[in-house]
């Protein structure tokens, strides 16, 4: 699909300014101010984050008394459940909140429920046929709970209370919860909407940390306190893996986590970079994003996510490792059901063209895997750009999962067609929802109207968003180097992409599947011995056309291409403009 490029162009004295104030290149400046960074003093934290920066976790609604509670059940030695999700945000969440309480000699346990025969979220059968008949006394949930009004009820009536920690999208009404950690809340003061699940757990950890530490909990018992930046590794996983912005206090979690997972010092993420043959070295947002990520969430999309936990869990290395390699052919296996459900539905559509004509696609197939069918909805917001509702539907009920390109706010869409919904919840850009198979129809028709009356179809053409022009003489290590300063990279904080005019391509070749590799060099260049070549690569292109002489111009990433201890700049082109 034809992308609509849309070229940043912020002012060019303040560019200057800003690039003179740090001593970057001009380029590194404008990417700053395309970020809203605008100020020395903002750059400086913004290229230097810090664990040190951190605001009070107390800023948090309901943060004093969650801490208040669990202090208490504590001192009773009080039976504690941690209530998690089966996804990598989730086990993550679940994995922080355990080892810390372990820490203090806690009487605490974690559940993860199953996916296929479970479903989401804290049930009141979890709390019925668990929480009451093993006496636990205090019930904290970990990324869900906020809309598990029944499952809260239940325990309350039994005596049991309840600490939701939460951070997707507040409903209507609230569950009548002990605490409730989500900084989603209107009222929450603490400006932290943006954390993934395991970024609120890990407040709630910074502020049982901190009120411990004025008690003297540790210099009463002789030991030192947890150090809380190795557990950044979870919250790097957590944060990446739910692909929430990476700014403010993400940022810097991420940042301290990439190190600590480059450390090797968890038994299971070693294990985990084992199976996934990668090198020794340091990590990036990209090799947690589509490496170990996926791999703790296959269980989860196939089954039972507790199996994430326990390798992230475990101490021993020969469990790790045999917990690895199960977790990679889960992902294989995932892989597989995913490729065949993707195959049938672009078949459908091929043979039912009119199907895209709609503004969106609400899809359903008795005997689809609910697991992977998250994914298959992102794919085809990728390939047709439109909000997708994919709908797998088992024993008269469909569970569905909805994803949406900028434009359209999913979550508000389901609240307007809620009257066919059984529960529903998620964010902006992706959501989760359950029906009955009867009431699928009613509601393609009803969410295809709200899309249609809230959007425009000039909504969904994609667009491309550029940060400036360079010439290929500005393409060299120290821009590369400066460039890596602005990582990580993620949602709120994408890799720089800039557009470079009129190249020569000197050579190509075909690598993988859909790649071509690249070297260019510009056709014209201002001075003499400025046409140097330069390598470039085009991932999942159209191999099959015949291989380009010129590029009028090219959106492209600059960046280190690392490879068996040999770096060299590579431009990773994601579009193209004029082809000879």
């Amino acid at each position: 699909m034809q992308k609509r490029w849309h070229i940043l162009s912020p002012d060019p004295e303040q560019v200057s300014v800003l690039a003179d104030s740090l001593g970057c290149q001009p380029a590194v400046a404008t990417v700053l101010i395309n970020r809203g960074i605008c100020s020395p003093d903002e750059a400086a934290a913004f290229l230097k984050p810090s664990l040190a920066h951190v605001r009070s976790p107390f800023s948090m609604k309901d943060a004093e008394r969650a801490v208040e509670r669990i202090l208490l059940a504590l001192g009773r030695d009080e039976k504690m459940l941690i209530f998690g999700d089966y996804d990598v945000d989730g086990i993550t969440s679940t994995a922080l909140l355990f080892e810390f309480l372990t820490c203090l000699d806690a009487d605490v346990h974690y559940y993860i429920p199953d996916r296929v025969s479970e479903g989401y979220g804290l049930s009141r059968d979890c709390v019925e046929k668990r929480a009451i008949p093993d006496g636990f006394g205090l019930i904290i949930t970990v990324d869900c709970g906020i809309s598990s009004f029944d499952a809260v009820s239940a325990a309350r009536r039994a005596g049991i209370d309840v600490i939701i920690t939460d951070h997707h999208e507040i409903p209507p009404r609230m569950p009548e919860a002990f605490a409730i950690l989500n900084p989603k809340q209107p009222d929450c003061p603490s400006g932290f909407s943006w954390l993934a699940g395991v970024g609120v757990a890990f407040n709630l950890v910074l502020a049982l940390r901190k009120r411990l530490r004025d008690e003297g909990f540790w210099s009463g018992r002789g030991g030192s306190e947890p150090n809380l930046k190795a557990a950044c590794d979870l919250v790097a996983l957590g944060t990446v893996g739910d692909m929430v912005p990476l700014l403010k206090e993400n940022r810097i979690y991420v940042k301290a986590g990439l190190e600590v997972l480059a450390s090797d010092s968890r038994p299971g993420i070693k294990a985990l970079l084992n199976v996934c043959k990668m090198p020794n070295g340091p990590l990036d947002t990209r090799d947690v994003a589509f490496k170990l990520a996926p791999r703790l969430n296959a269980a989860g999309r196939l089954g039972q996510g507790s199996i994430g936990l326990k390798l992230l869990t475990t101490s021993n290395m020969e469990t790790a490792h045999a917990i690895a390699k199960e977790l990679n052919r889960e992902n294989t296996r995932r892989q597989k059901i995913e490729k065949h459900i993707l195959s049938e539905i672009l078949q459908h559509l091929e043979n039912n063209r009119e199907l895209l004509k709609e503004r969106a696609l609400v899809l359903d197939q008795q005997g689809w895997h609910e697991g992977v069918i998250g994914i298959v909805a992102s794919r085809l917001v990728e390939q047709y750009c439109r909000p997708v509702v994919i709908i797998a539907v088992a024993d008269g009920m469909g569970k569905g999962s909805a994803r949406s390109p900028d434009g359209f706010d999913l979550y508000e869409g389901l609240e307007d067609c809620a009257q066919y919904l059984e529960k529903f919840g998620g964010h902006r850009a992706a959501a989760g929802l359950t029906l009955r198979a009867e009431n699928i129809p009613g509601f393609r028709r009803d969410f295809e109207r709200i899309v249609c009356q809230k959007t425009t179809p000039e909504d969904f053409v994609p667009r491309l968003v550029i940060d400036g022009e360079i010439s290929a003489s500005d393409v060299s290590a120290e821009l590369a180097d400066d460039l890596e300063t602005l990582a990580p990279f993620g949602t709120g904080n994408p890799e720089p992409l800039f557009v470079l005019s009129d190249m020569d391509v000197l050579s190509s070749r075909v690598v993988g599947a859909r790649h071509l590799q690249m070297r260019l060099r510009p056709s014209n260049p201002p001075k003499a011995g400025q046409a140097r070549p330069l390598d470039a690569i085009f991932f999942n292109t159209d191999t099959a056309c015949p291989h380009p002489r010129h590029l009028d111009r090219i959106a492209c990433h600059v960046h280190w291409n690392r490879w068996k201890n040999r770096k060299t700049i590579q431009l990773v082109i994601k579009d193209v403009d004029g082809v000879h």
